[in-house]
């Protein structure tokens, strides 16, 4: 089972995300784990229940650059997640980015 972690400020609005990308998985029997989590617990998450991609929200796009220089050599893929899914609350969008992401780090 993959695990895609979502991350951002508080976690309140990528949680409503990552359920709806659950429940897209789930339909189409994607064996995968969706969860949302804020930024600031990335560190702690990624020791003790490894990811295997990870996904900021627009909000705290920010931080990418830090996150990437922390975390990168842990080969795990990151990206932000893109705007305009992450407003219509896209499930199947940001699965889909999220499962090629996992595939290229192969």
């Amino acid at each position: 089972m993959k695990k895609i972690y979502l991350f951002c400020s508080a976690g309140m609005s990528t949680s409503m995300l990552a359920s709806k990308m659950q429940s897209v998985a789930d339909q189409h029997n994607i064996p995968v784990k969706v969860a949302a989590f804020p930024h600031n617990k990335i560190g702690d998450i990624i020791a003790s229940d490894r990811p295997d991609c990870i996904l900021l929200g627009p909000q705290v796009k920010y931080m990418y650059e830090e996150t990437v220089s922390k975390y990168g050599h842990e080969n795990i893929p990151i990206e932000v997640i893109d705007a305009g899914a992450y407003g219509m609350m896209d499930g199947e969008k940001v699965l889909k980015t999220a499962i090629k992401l996992i595939k290229a780090n192969k």
